[in-house]
């Protein structure tokens, strides 16, 4: 028996299937927030992470040549830095090898394709994404108000488990596309300004 396609698959199931992935990549058995602490959290967030740039078109622009590095970088969150950095070793995405940059507050996101602002303060995010940046970026904070601040993705914990919002107008602003496959898992898609 053949399975449905993605795109047919209840919410429910596209969504247990992203956290079961992330969750494998991760070598845990489940996707709870409260379980580990914020190390089982945390850890969840930077296999989400990795799986968002499988679900992301970035232009042509966006590399300096067609066997250029994915670059995430990290904010506010080294030990989140240094998770990502164990799980993408040896990993690639669409045939490019993923990097990870531990960034500072005076550091420009210069180079990235995904900059992770971690911690309560949205107002980092305003910081370090300067006005009237021209290269691509998928930004992910987990915020109250990230999505306020520009994020496209912005983590939040709904019953006991990580889950996501995004912004389509970031993510325009941005000039990066999301899959439909990650729209259907979100927790909430805003189509306007958030």
């Amino acid at each position: 028996m053949s399975r449905p396609p993605v795109a047919k698959l209840p919410r429910r199931r596209v969504l247990a299937g992203l956290l079961a992935l992330a969750a494998a990549a991760l070598g845990h058995g489940a996707a709870h927030a409260d379980g580990g602490g914020a190390g089982l959290e945390r850890s969840v967030k930077a296999a989400f992470l990795y799986k968002f740039l499988m679900f992301t078109e970035f232009p042509a622009s966006a590399f300096a040549d067609p066997a250029a590095p994915l670059v995430i970088g990290v904010a506010g969150a080294d030990d989140m830095a240094r998770d990502l950095m164990r799980l993408v070793a040896g990993r690639t995405v669409n045939r490019r090898p993923v990097l990870v940059r531990t960034l500072r507050d005076s550091d420009a996101p210069d180079g990235l394709h995904l900059l992770f602002v971690g911690g309560s303060d949205a107002g980092q995010l305003a910081r370090l994404a300067r006005p009237g940046q021209q290269a691509p970026l998928l930004i992910v904070t987990e915020a109250e108000n990230g999505l306020q601040y520009g994020s496209v993705i912005n983590f939040l914990i709904v019953a006991e488990r990580v889950r996501f919002d995004v912004s389509l107008d970031a993510a325009d602003k941005n000039k990066i596309k999301l899959s439909s496959r990650l729209l259907t898992v979100a927790n909430h898609v805003h189509k306007g300004a958030p």
